[in-house]
């Protein structure tokens, strides 16, 4: 079958670059060793059995791969994917047009699959389970049910936020994955990898002064690269070593432990305007003039991963190694921690 790629304004021209950045093969994906492991076996499980793949849920922060597996899943399968995103889709006739433009064998993806709608959603149970849709056809005493047979497909759903999806959406998927933030190791190799592909001088130094920045997060990796790219082409030979990547990160107000200008004002606010915590996200969010779900989707996971911020039931609240870090002073102590 011919591969075709159908993106509902996922994949747009200004995403190109980071397109062709992404392993298109198994081999070629860096970490998620086990995840990538265990896809990897029911991929060919269902090749062999000349089956679809059953249906898969990738969680976990932004950035770490989900997108890039659903694309290796349904290259592996020899499928074609139709790619959309969970508020994209407002009414039953939508997914109505997604599912039954699909071929035998299809894999859709469904990003932010924790953001449909739950009229939606109910919809898509009896076509997870039993590859029908039941529509109904105009209104009141006229309204009449009307069940449609679809082909054997794959959904392939991405969230950033699993507990938000209900129970019955979630045991509908024989797979979940969750994916973890990435070593600096891992991260090297990847800058590595895409430096080739972007046809950039990078010594192993410089990139591991990018990868060691990158907050686990290969989105960020790749990113940070091309900002480092620019600025050794701009100031310098285009030669990217340790002290140039570390002068170009600097310049993006990216510090020596990988925290950028918004972790720093979280961090500071906390401490300065509600003294270490605990404050509430919503709170918090005001204070630092960001959206309540973009700190704890975005910015959270990373720092309370990294020791710098405690999430409790009063609140959030700053660590010992926030007040190190940023040599702030603990309220009612002489000096700051240093």
């Amino acid at each position: 079958m011919a591969e075709r790629l159908v993106t509902d304004g996922l994949n747009r021209p200004d995403n190109q670059l980071e397109v062709t950045l992404r392993p298109s093969l198994f081999e070629e994906f860096t970490g998620q060793a086990n995840v990538r492991e265990r896809i990897e076996i029911a991929v060919e499980a269902a090749r062999r059995r000349k089956e679809p793949l059953d249906h898969v849920l990738l969680s976990g922060p932004p950035g770490l791969g989900k997108t890039t597996i659903a694309n290796i899943i349904a290259r592996a399968m020899g499928a074609n994917l139709r790619a959309t995103s969970g508020p994209t889709i407002e009414k039953a006739g939508d997914l109505a047009g997604l599912l039954t433009n699909l071929e035998e064998g299809d894999v859709l993806f469904i990003d932010e699959i924790h953001r449909l709608q739950k009229t939606i959603e109910e919809y898509l149970y009896p076509a997870m389970e039993d590859f029908k849709l039941d529509i109904i056809i105009d209104q009141g005493p006229n309204a009449r049910s009307v069940r449609l047979n679809l082909p054997r497909f794959t959904l392939i759903g991405a969230t950033t936020r699993a507990g938000l999806l209900s129970g019955p959406m979630l045991t509908r998927f024989p797979m979940r994955e969750r994916l973890d933030y990435y070593t600096a190791e891992q991260l090297q190799k990847i800058v590595q990898r895409s430096a080739r592909l972007l046809n950039v001088e990078l010594d192993e130094s410089g990139a591991w002064e990018v990868a060691r920045r990158s907050r686990g997060t290969p989105r960020i990796s790749n990113n940070l690269l091309r900002r480092v790219r620019d600025y050794a082409e701009v100031r310098h030979d285009g030669r990217i070593t340790k002290p140039v990547a570390d002068a170009a990160l600097a310049m993006l107000e990216i510090d020596e432990y990988g925290l950028d200008e918004m972790d720093k004002r979280i961090l500071e606010t906390l401490v300065v305007k509600f003294g270490g915590g605990p404050v509430g996200v919503n709170s918090l969010a005001v204070a630092v003039g960001e959206e309540p779900d973009t700190l704890e989707e975005v910015y959270e996971p990373y720092l309370i991963m990294e020791g710098y911020l405690h999430r409790t039931t009063q609140g959030r609240m700053a660590t010992e190694l926030t007040y190190r870090r940023l040599k702030l002073q603990r309220a009612g102590s002489q000096s700051p921690l240093l």
